[in-house]
């Protein structure tokens, strides 16, 4: 499973709404026009090819931008989860790490550096 960001861009309201239901139902969404897709190159695929016929490409813009699949994730500002939920792939004391310090600090704890 691959993670994908997927923002857009939409001039029309009707296309606007139209496209934020059906990514709303296929991904996450981390801010109003950003959302993280994950599933494979074909799931990704036909989402992408859907989102084409439901938008103008004269005046809409819709882009992906795949993720590292090793990626530090880091969140800046008001998270989406609630507070002690923690939604990451990486060990433990990475998650907690705020600072460059305490970054370093985790990889060389957990073994990883």
């Amino acid at each position: 499973m691959r993670e994908t960001i997927i923002c857009y861009d939409i001039t029309c309201p009707r296309r606007l709404g139209r496209i934020h239901r059906y990514l709303k139902r296929v991904a996450c969404p981390l801010q109003y026009s950003v959302f993280l897709f994950t599933g494979t190159a074909i799931q990704l695929e036909r989402c992408l090819a859907r989102l084409a016929t439901l938008m103008d490409p004269r005046e809409d813009d819709i882009r992906a931008y795949p993720l590292p699949e090793r990626g530090y994730r880091m969140c800046f500002g008001k998270t989406p989860l609630p507070d002690g939920v923690h939604w990451s792939a990486l060990p433990r004391p990475w998650q907690d790490a705020t600072s460059p310090e305490d970054q370093a600090t985790a990889r060389r704890t957990s073994g990883l550096e």
